[in-house]
């Protein structure tokens, strides 16, 4: 994909951007800051630094890659469509908010221990370690597309050494390193997507682009409302978003993920308008529309394509490793009803090396990015009434039950292709994940709810 002679750069890239970002992380030298963001006086994250961080760390490269698939595919509905996902960090901001000021919520994990019980808080922690997990390889399989097709070596010798390079200052930092890499990622980003539009949208004008599309189910409202039932549950299974909704003053979290909410909301959008200008030139449909766009402009757009891809999976990337290390070094120890021990930095550590080895495993294998997003979507639809109606119990494990898990099958069953075509709702490409979200959003709620209506109707003792 990459001719010989400019080879040079953009494996030259990689390696200095690696270098950069391990220079300028600081070192976090307790678990405090390793864990929660916090420099070595103790102090959080700014304003302006968690608006950034949760601002890049969602923009997965994923995402992006995806939003230009989508707008190549419906024009601007499917953009409209992919770009809603984003609509879910103000509502778990809402959401964290109340939890904080309510009923003194530190985490999710605990908050679920003292809700639910330990069991429900159990199951929440391993469907969050299996969203980490493809947070991994359907990051690093966007960058290796960039230096080769998938499967080859230098796709995958790619996708290697981001990741090696990622890995290195998320283990010096943790997730202190992670904030702080965030803020100048998403300088990148911005400067190098701007770039990349300006070459792009003068081409047909912003007018010409705004007008492809269709608003009918079977040109992607299908999947503006399958992403619009999934905000309300989507974003509470992606700690990446939430543990960042604990380390800093209630309002400034607030602020800060409505902010973020809205940019990534515009910039998601922005970015499907690449996928729009190739529907318009005619280009092949495929997995990786934004460098095929750029590769048809040249070298040099393709290098700045290239730039924005590595800076929106390293913001993500880093920050999942930092998440997975606090996942099993400080709340898998709460599970078990002991407190965090001092080894947790280290144990955070050795786990980060470990998911970094294993989630790479499924982009060597080969696998659809747009299933990291849609599917595990479906799966958790059964956490919006666990933290939406959280307010209606007071200790419910059965509560929990009764929402999570009629979700997980559903979302195991649409896999499977074993959910039958009766639930499809309209005729698109879709269909069948709307009524899927639909119907299972419904029996979650009423699931949730049955343990109460049953409390109820017992007589009084």
């Amino acid at each position: 994909m990459i001719e010989p002679a400019f080879a040079i750069y953009f494996w030259g890239f990689l390696l200095l951007y690696g270098g950069a970002m391990y220079a300028i992380t600081p070192r976090s030298r307790t678990a405090t800051s390793f864990f929660t963001g916090s420099d070595d006086a103790g102090r959080p994250a700014t304003e302006w630094a968690l608006m950034c961080s949760i601002f890049i760390s969602w923009i997965f490269a994923k995402s992006v890659t995806n939003a230009a698939n989508l707008g190549a595919a419906y024009g601007v509905v499917g953009g409209l469509a992919y770009a809603t996902y984003w609509l879910s960090i103000p509502v778990a901001g809402i959401v964290i908010y109340r939890l904080r000021t309510r009923h003194g919520a530190t985490g999710l994990v605990s908050f679920l221990i003292s809700r639910y019980g330990r069991l429900a808080a159990l199951a929440f922690t391993l469907a969050i370690l299996i969203r980490l997990y493809n947070e991994v390889w359907s990051n690093t399989a966007v960058v290796g597309a960039y230096y080769g097709p998938p499967g080859s070596g230098t796709f995958i010798g790619a996708a290697l050494l981001f990741t090696a390079a990622t890995l290195a200052y998320a283990l010096k930092g943790g997730l202190r390193s992670s904030i702080v890499t965030d803020v100048i990622q998403t300088v990148l980003f911005i400067v190098a997507l701007c770039a990349v539009l300006f070459l792009v949208l003068p081409q047909h004008g912003l007018g010409t682009l705004l007008t492809v599309g269709e608003f009918r189910m079977s040109g992607g409202v299908d999947l503006l409302l399958v992403a619009l039932l999934q905000v309300v549950s989507y974003p509470f299974h992606d700690p990446v978003l939430t543990d960042r909704g604990f380390i800093t003053r209630e309002k400034t979290m607030l602020r800060a993920m409505f902010a973020a909410g809205i940019l990534g909301f515009i910039c998601i959008f922005a970015f499907s308008l690449i996928g729009v200008h190739a529907k318009l030139e005619g280009l092949p449909p495929g997995d990786n529309m934004p460098g095929a766009v750029a590769l048809a402009f040249g070298t040099l757009p393709y290098l700045l394509m290239t730039v924005v891809m590595i800076m929106a999976a390293g913001s993500t990337l880093d920050s999942t490793f930092a998440s997975v290390a606090k996942s099993i070094g400080q709340e898998v120890p709460m599970l078990a009803g002991r407190k965090p021990g001092p080894r947790a930095m280290v144990i955070g550590m050795w786990t980060m090396l470990v998911f970094a080895i294993l989630g790479n495993l499924p982009m060597i294998a080969g696998t659809d990015i747009l299933k990291a997003t849609t599917v595990s979507g479906t799966m958790v639809m059964g956490l919006a009434p666990v933290f939406l109606l959280a307010p209606l119990v007071r200790h419910s494990p059965w509560s929990f039950h009764l929402a999570f898990w009629p979700g997980i099958v559903l979302g195991v069953l649409l896999a499977a292709g074993l959910i039958p075509q009766s639930w499809a709702i309209g005729d698109g490409k879709y269909a069948l994940l709307l009524g899927v979200n639909l119907y299972g959003l419904l029996i979650c709620s009423a699931g949730f709810l049955l343990p109460l209506a049953w409390q109820r109707l017992q007589p009084p003792r």
